[in-house]
């Protein structure tokens, strides 16, 4: 489970995710991408699932880039406490994403394989997603 090591503050605000990425917004380390349509938040967990479905799927050919972490703490209270006695303690780990930001990236694969495996990431995620590619520059 990805996690910061150490935080500054245990427990965050909850936050609106408002406008489009500008940064991380362009495949840069892989020749294909996944990249989010729509803002949301990302946890840990679904980070993982995708990481290990897309490997899976590649089985050690070529490489996945997670482009995203989860920095933000999310708290929750436990079941049937009453209502008060201050806010709850961190639960999960998200990563914030915003439209436009490329979440996993593969490499060293063909097309056709690279779109089955973010395929499979793609129902792992939160959010809708579509797949990219890299703009080679001229």
């Amino acid at each position: 489970m990805q996690m910061p090591k150490r935080v500054k503050y245990r427990k965050a605000q909850k936050g609106r995710i408002r406008g489009n990425a500008t940064r991380g917004n362009t495949v840069s380390f892989g020749d294909y991408g996944l990249q989010a349509l729509e803002p949301g938040r990302v946890t840990a967990r679904h980070i993982e699932a995708g990481r290990v479905a897309a490997s899976h799927y590649l089985a050690r050919e070529g490489r996945v880039y997670v482009r995203i972490f989860p920095h933000k703490p999310v708290s929750g209270k436990p079941l049937e406490t009453r209502m008060g006695k201050g806010k709850g303690e961190p639960a999960f780990w998200t990563a914030i994403v915003k439209a436009g930001t490329v979440l996993y990236e593969v490499g060293g694969i063909g097309e056709e394989a690279a779109k089955q495996a973010l395929l499979r990431v793609a129902h792992k995620m939160p959010v809708r997603t579509r797949f990219v590619h890299r703009r080679h520059s001229v």
